[in-house]
């Protein structure tokens, strides 16, 4: 399907559907959970069913739109199982990708945010519907809302002598600081559209929103109340859609990774939020930075510490959010995905992501208005319009159409912007560990008596454990081998049920085979070993199955000789 505008939930809801209709052997759907106002949750899981069950391999959660008004994110989502239902069988890491390891898929988190965000008149709130922390309706102050009903929500300008702003002389479409002595001339005050409640004819402050909670502050990891961290709501997973998401990936142990999309800055986010990259796990830390090479080169979006280079105010920090938590408590490598960059697009370059809002030159607003007229046609930039405000009398509506230019691509250019993802989850999925028999071997020592050896490999690129994090956690289970036998069969030596430590992976090897003493060579601690003696008449069937939490099961039948 072409992706040229953003889906409503009836829409949304009917292709997914239909995904899952025309492709049965790959996608499944089913409800996670109801949001506060009632809407089900969809979650798609895509694996090729025919090579095994989802809950047998590895699996990789990928969500989008946990924010109300990022709706790019439910897109980037959609977009990934489109191109896995177009690519599978003509592309070889799709294809293995869906034969080995399964994904977990959740397009919209948030579904009532984003259905106000599309509604004929948008009501735009950070995330959930619910109120909080307050069940009552405000009192006083300009709510923000869609004065003319054009189904836009953008700025007002007044004319004010005391106003911070004037017209820039290089283009009077663009407003620009006032001098901090300047006089004389004409100047506006700004605000956001909408009406004023109470209001006295002079004083205006913004009402505070009835829905204040942040979704993404609401996860167990370095969760904190409100007097602490704005918006986190009354207790960890209070939310039932964060709660949905959590209990899901709790209960799916195989989740190796996740990846939430939102908007917007055109970056990789990766843990921690609240604290240095020197107190990660080195070999994590490395882990994290490979793996953000990786998709800055296939998504072409560079990949940055959140703590480090994508903070809000420089003396605070975030918690509570979907990476953190999962990276912190399950160990598992996880990024937060802001779609799009406005800025990048208009030509502008090596810019701070946060900062560049409290500070940039007037020749990047410049850029961005041409880059406004070139490419979208002047729609993204809306020219100042006068209006008869019922309170203000005369103003002038107009600015950044924010909702589709800022906070998400045009639709025109939509596609091709979540277009950057599929490759680099699918190359993330296809980094997990894996479980595979390496050789299952019979061997007559007696009369009626044999002896299985079975060897097991780990060949995914990463560890069993998958990181450091999740062993300090304790988080997983080594691998375990079990022997069935039929009531005619006698085990005579080693348990019917054996555990093993974990098994490394690739992802720890140096950059060449220097002879430098700090390599040990090529050791197999990505194999185990489990053997049995079994007295068994011939012909008798023995069942195997060696299963990991996280890096899958295989199972085996053995017919004695």
């Amino acid at each position: 399907m072409s992706l040229d505008r953003y889906l409503d939930y009836p829409k949304l809801t009917a292709a997914l559907e239909s995904l899952a209709a025309r492709h049965p052997d790959l996608f499944r759907i089913e409800s996670i959970g109801t949001s506060f106002e009632g809407r089900e949750i969809w979650l798609v899981t895509a694996t090729n069913r025919t090579t095994g069950e989802a809950c047998d391999k590895p699996a990789f959660w990928v969500d989008g739109n946990i924010h109300a008004t990022e709706l790019a994110g439910s897109m980037a989502c959609l977009h990934f199982l489109e191109s896995l239902a177009r690519r599978y069988g003509e592309d070889a890491d799709v294809t293995r990708v869906l034969d080995t390891r399964a994904f977990h898929v959740c397009p919209r988190l948030n579904p009532d945010g984003a259905e106000w965000a599309l509604a004929k008149r948008p009501r735009l709130v950070r995330s959930s519907t619910r109120p909080y922390p307050y069940d009552e309706e405000p009192v006083g102050g300009l709510r923000r809302e869609d004065v003319d009903g054009d189904g836009r929500v953008l700025t007002m300008r007044i004319v004010d002598p005391n106003g911070p702003w004037k017209a820039s002389d290089r283009d009077p479409r663009l407003l620009v600081r006032r001098e901090p002595t300047e006089a004389g001339g004409t100047y506006y005050r700004l605000l956001p559209e909408g009406f004023v409640d109470d209001f006295d004819g002079h004083m205006i402050e913004m009402q505070a929103r009835r829905e204040q909670l942040d979704l993404n502050r609401n996860y167990p990891a370095g969760w904190r109340q409100e007097h602490e961290q704005h918006g986190a709501g009354p207790f960890p997973v209070s939310e039932p859609e964060v709660r949905a998401a959590v209990a899901f990936i709790t209960a799916h142990p195989n989740i190796t990774g996740g990846i939430a999309f939102h908007t917007y800055s055109g970056v990789l986010l990766r843990p921690c939020s609240h604290r240095a990259d020197e107190t990660l796990p080195v070999e994590d830390l490395r882990t994290f930075q490979k793996i953000g090479a990786k998709g800055t080169e296939i998504t072409g979006y560079p990949n940055v510490s959140v703590f480090h280079e994508f903070r809000y105010h420089p003396k605070e920090v975030i918690t509570g959010s979907f990476d953190d938590w999962l990276y912190e408590h399950l160990g598992l490598y996880s990024w937060t995905v802001e779609i799009w960059s406005p800025q990048r697009e208009a030509g502008i370059e090596g810019y701070k992501f946060i900062d560049w809002y409290r500070e940039h030159p007037e020749e990047d607003d410049l850029k961005l208005l041409a880059w406004n007229d070139s490419v979208l046609g002047g729609e993204g930039f809306v020219p100042w319009y006068p209006f008869e405000h019922p309170q203000f009398g005369h103003v002038e509506l107009g600015g950044w159409n924010a909702l589709y230019t800022w906070s998400n691509p045009p639709p025109a250019l939509l596609e091709r912007e979540v277009a950057r993802f599929p490759d680099w989850i699918v190359w993330h999925a296809l980094i997990s560990p894996r479980l595979e028999f390496l050789s299952v071997d019979v061997q007559a020592v007696g009369e009626g008596v044999c002896r299985l050896t079975v060897v097991v490999h780990n060949t995914g690129w990463l560890p069993t454990y998958v990181s450091k994090r999740a062993l300090e956690n304790r988080q997983c289970r080594g691998v375990i081998a079990e022997i069935s036998l039929p009531d005619t069969a006698t085990l005579l030596t080693g348990a019917r049920r054996v555990e093993l430590g974990q098994l490394e992976g690739r992802a720890y090897k140096p950059s060449s085979p220097s002879a430098w003493s700090g390599w040990g060579g090529d050791v197999t601690q990505d194999r185990a070993k489990f053997e049995w003696v079994v007295e068994a008449a011939r012909g008798t069937v023995l069942g195997l199955v060696v299963r990991h939490d996280r890096a899958g099961v295989v199972r085996r039948e053995v017919t004695l000789a």
